[in-house]
Order: C-alpha cells, then sequence, then structure tokens
C-alpha cells in the first residue's frame, strides 16, 4: 500500500470498492440519528438481512408440513446440513467430504480429540499458545486429566517470543524439537484471539508431523476472515464457530474439518444415530458403521433454525468471493494502520503484526497510559457509536470487515479517538 495511504480520503477509496454493496446486505446497528461504526465482527458477525425470511420460511414449512418438512419443505430438513457444505468447503479450502456443520466450537473441539488426543505413557503432552482463548485451554486441561494425566506437566504452554507478545514460527519449531517427542497433540489458533496473529497452518502442520503429532487448529478468528486451505494443509482436524466472521447469529452452529486420509479410519469416537452410515442408518442396527468422512463425527440431527441463518451468509461468501474479501480486507486494515501510526502514535500501539500474511482484518491496539486511560477511550468510543471490543488489561480490538465495513468507518474510528486525546491530555 502507498506510504501516503493515509492522507487519502475515504471517500474515495469507498467509491473505488468493488464490494461496497455488499454493506446493503446487512442491518446495521443504530447510534442517534445514523448508524454504528461495527468493528466487532470478531466477537458477533451482523445479521444479513435475508435472516429473517430464511427462518419465517422454516416456520411456515414446520407449520404447514409438520414432520413431512424433513422431505417436501422448501429446503427439505433432513439433508439440510448439505446446504452448507460446499459454502463450509469453500471457507475452508477443503473438499465438501472433509467439512460439516455441527454443535458448538468447543463441543467439536472435544469430540475431535477424541478420535485425534491418544496420549500414552511416553507422548501424553498437548501443544497450545500461552495465553490461550480459556475456553480452548479448558477443553485441553480437561481431556489431559481425563486420560489421567496432569496438566501441570503435559500441557505444554508456548510464551511469546516477540516484543508485541506474538510466536514466531521458529518459536514453535524450537519447542518440538525440545518437546516433540512428548507430544501427541498440537492445537493452535488460526488466528490469536488477543493479538489478531494468524499463523501459517501448513508450515505447523508439516513441523509437527515431523515430531509424530496430530494436529488440530481452532479457527475460531480465521474461518470467513482469511482465505484457508486446510486441505493442502495436511491437519487433521480443525473446529470453528459461525457467530463471528461467519455471521449465523449468537450461539450458531459450528463447523468441523476432518481430512479426507481419516475419512474411513477406525478411529476411536463418540458416536450417534446421525453419523451412522446414510446407506444403512434407517435399518437401526444395533452396530455404529460412519459415515465416511466428517459427517461421521455428527451425534444428532441439525439444528434447522440455526443453519438457516449461516446458508444465507455463505451465500453472500459466494458471491463476494473470497479474493476480493481478502484484497478488500487488506486495504482496510492497511488503512486502519496507517493512520493510526500517522495521527494517533502518541495514544495507540498496534499489537497485531504488521505484514499483510500475518493477520487477519483484526488490529489490536494497545491504548497508552494503561487500563484507566483504555476504558475511558473505549467507553467514549462506545458512547459515540464505535463499536469494538475490550481486551484486559488496555487492549481495544477494531476489525474492519470487508463485508459490511467502509473506510469511512475506519476515518469515523480515528477521528474519535483524536477527539477523546486531544482536550483530554489523554497521553503527554
Amino acid at each position: 500500500m502507498s506510504e501516503h495511504l493515509h492522507q487519502v480520503p475515504a471517500e474515495a477509496l469507498d467509491a473505488a470498492d468493488p464490494l461496497r454493496h455488499f454493506r446493503d446486505q446487512f442491518l446495521l446497528p443504530r447510534h442517534g440519528d445514523g448508524e454504528q461504526a461495527y468493528f466487532c465482527g470478531n466477537s458477533l458477525g451482523l445479521q444479513p438481512r435475508g435472516v429473517r425470511d430464511a427462518l419465517l420460511q422454516e416456520l411456515d414449512d414446520w407449520a404447514a408440513l409438520g414432520v413431512e418438512a424433513h422431505f417436501h419443505g422448501r429446503h427439505p430438513w433432513m439433508p439440510y446440513h448439505n446446504e452448507v457444505r460446499d459454502g463450509l468447503a469453500h471457507i475452508a479450502g477443503a473438499l465438501p467430504s472433509e467439512v460439516v456443520a455441527m454443535n458448538s466450537l468447543t463441543a467439536n473441539l472435544h469430540l475431535l480429540m477424541v478420535s485425534f488426543y491418544r496420549p500414552t505413557a511416553e507422548r501424553p503432552a498437548i501443544l497450545i499458545e500461552a495465553g490461550a482463548f480459556p475456553s480452548d485451554r479448558h477443553a485441553v486441561a480437561t481431556q489431559i486429566r481425563f486420560h489421567g494425566f496432569d496438566p501441570a506437566r503435559d500441557l505444554i504452554e508456548l510464551e511469546p517470543d516477540e516484543p508485541n507478545g506474538t510466536i514466531s514460527l521458529a518459536a514453535i519449531d524450537r519447542v518440538l524439537g525440545e518437546h516433540g517427542h512428548r507430544i501427541a497433540l498440537v492445537l493452535w489458533p488460526g488466528v490469536q484471539y488477543r493479538t489478531g496473529q494468524a499463523f501459517d497452518l501448513a508450515a505447523i502442520t508439516r513441523l509437527a508431523h515431523a515430531r509424530g503429532c496430530r494436529v488440530g487448529f481452532d479457527l475460531a478468528h480465521a474461518a470467513g476472515n482469511l482465505p484457508l486451505a486446510l486441505h493442502d494443509s495436511g491437519a487433521d482436524f480443525a473446529a470453528w464457530c459461525s457467530y463471528k466472521y461467519l455471521n449465523a447469529g449468537p450461539g450458531a452452529v459450528a463447523g468441523a474439518f476432518v481430512h479426507e486420509r481419516h475419512a474411513r479410519a477406525d478411529l476411536p469416537r463418540f458416536a450417534g444415530w446421525w453419523g451412522h452410515d446414510q446407506a444403512t442408518r434407517f435399518k437401526m442396527g444395533p452396530e455404529f458403521v460412519p459415515t465416511p468422512g466428517a459427517d461421521g463425527w455428527q451425534l444428532s440431527n441439525p439444528p434447522i433454525l440455526a443453519l438457516a441463518p449461516l446458508r444465507v451468509s455463505l451465500e453472500l461468501f459466494g458471491r463476494a468471493g473470497l479474493p476480493a474479501l481478502r484484497e478488500k480486507s487488506e486495504k482496510l486494515t492497511a488503512y486502519l494502520e496507517a493512520l493510526v501510526r500517522a495521527r494517533l502514535p502518541d495514544v495507540l500501539d498496534i499489537v497485531t503484526p504488521a505484514e499483510p500474511e500475518r493477520r487477519g482484518c483484526q488490529l489490536s491496539l494497545r491504548v497508552r497510559g494503561g487500563r484507566d486511560q483504555g476504558r475511558a477511550l473505549f467507553e467514549h468510543l462506545v458512547a459515540q457509536g464505535i463499536v469494538g471490543d475490550w481486551r484486559e488489561p488496555d487492549v481495544i480490538r477494531i476489525s474492519p470487515v470487508p463485508l459490511y465495513n467502509q473506510f469511512a468507518d475506519v476515518r469515523r474510528f480515528i477521528a474519535a479517538v483524536e477527539a477523546w486525546a486531544a482536550p483530554a491530555g489523554a497521553v503527554a
């Protein structure tokens, strides 16, 4: 991007944006007489306009058809999860048979660890990043205990080795070199939630597999944010939520990936009738025969009212195209970075890596002056209708999402921070 990017009018950038019309496909929360500047898609994505009609359609089919809507609805419920399969495969960079929409993120991580965390006395450990999202840490610690091992010894948490709390690939290589013989599973984020750092999934997979470790990824902050290539990465499994960048609503049904080399493998798993091979499922036999592919990890029938919003959102991703979305995302985030560095260097420090390939759309901004200053700025932004989110002790996460954010939103954020800092003398 141009070194003079901070001088370019937001209006000119928005006028030249080929994806600008997608903003109209979303309902933006209001602030006073206008719209919020909403930068919180990393926590909850906005509602696509088509969601209400999609939900009403399913309610109407339920009312009119009852149980027959499983087979004769406008979107029959029995195979409904197939309606999102191609869209999820597109988002994940996977084969359609490698993905499935089911459950919630942490539930999926537990179910997949049943298959892919198989500790032994010689190899009991799990590697995660220090400061992982608490749900991930809880999940792996309890898995270790469940198998009779001790998280104090067998949960390896890799500390950051870079100045802003980020982690280099070299550090991952070093810890695998030192402890790889003990590590049964590497469970790593696609994007670290606090710093916004994105990781090279294929490189991590290669390093871990070379040490005999299984590899899984939590893609909560990567799915719908970054182009992914899960199949080509060689990862054993992955899971993600759908309420952030995938805009499927609060508590939305999550997603899972299992690499095709495991499609027919005789792996231990928790089983349910919905994961039974479709060809013989209705014979109601006592023995479990898993459906090949990710579908074989399903337990129960899909939640139709939770899948309908995901179907609508994935259609928007398909129309926009991931390459175009990534191109706009890089421009939006670069614009935010350029303005922060040019106009707010005494107020905000950027924690997230500067290299585009090491970040998605989120910039984690540390407020100079400590927690009290940070909270004061955050509350000022909320009062101005500018919505990011707060991470203790002093970080505001701002995530311009290419489907619905504008360059003018970024300018509005910068102007609001300047207005707060100037009269208050927030930073000497």
